[in-house]
């Protein structure tokens, strides 16, 4: 009885609404995706899944960051995309080479995260195709992910959370 009142004591309003609010945001994106028929339409939920984890002012500052992470690790995809099949090193090598220009463009680490995310996600999950085209979809599915998170945390705010239960 402890455990199911102790469990129901983290219910409140602002748990509800944050939780609708993701559902919503993120249902949206897999199915813009789904109609435009990208191929890997979890990549715009998830990406939304993170924006909407924040509140909007946290979440414009960053999603600059997060786009051009994305586009910086799509472009190293097709651009590594053929020598990393078989070779450890270039995939290690792409990775630190992304941190690097990332430095040197004055990004942050969302960005490195998302650049490096993106390398990961389109080298790694590359099944057929061109590789200019998977990279081309992930940017694509990632960035109306940012989007559509973005357009919803203005859309649908999330208020503070009560002092102690922060969020990320």
């Amino acid at each position: 009885m402890f455990i199911i009142r102790w469990m129901l004591s983290g219910l409140n309003r602002q748990t509800l609404q944050h939780a609708a609010r993701t559902m919503v945001a993120a249902t949206l994106s897999l199915a813009i995706a789904g109609v435009f028929q990208l191929t890997g339409p979890q990549w715009a939920a998830i990406s939304t899944i993170v924006v909407t984890q924040s509140t909007l002012g946290a979440a414009l500052m960053i999603s600059s960051e997060r786009f051009a992470g994305t586009a910086l690790g799509a472009l190293a995809a097709v651009l590594l995309g053929p020598h990393l099949e078989s070779s450890l090193l270039v995939f290690a090598i792409g990775i630190f080479v992304l941190g690097v220009v990332c430095g040197m463009f004055h990004l942050d680490h969302a960005a490195y995260r998302f650049a490096g995310i993106t390398l990961a996600i389109v080298v790694l999950g590359w099944k057929a195709g061109p590789m200019w085209r998977v990279a081309l979809h992930r940017f694509i599915e990632v960035s109306l992910g940012i989007l559509i998170g973005l357009v919803m945390t203005a859309v649908w705010p999330e208020r503070e959370p009560p002092a102690g239960r922060g969020s990320s």
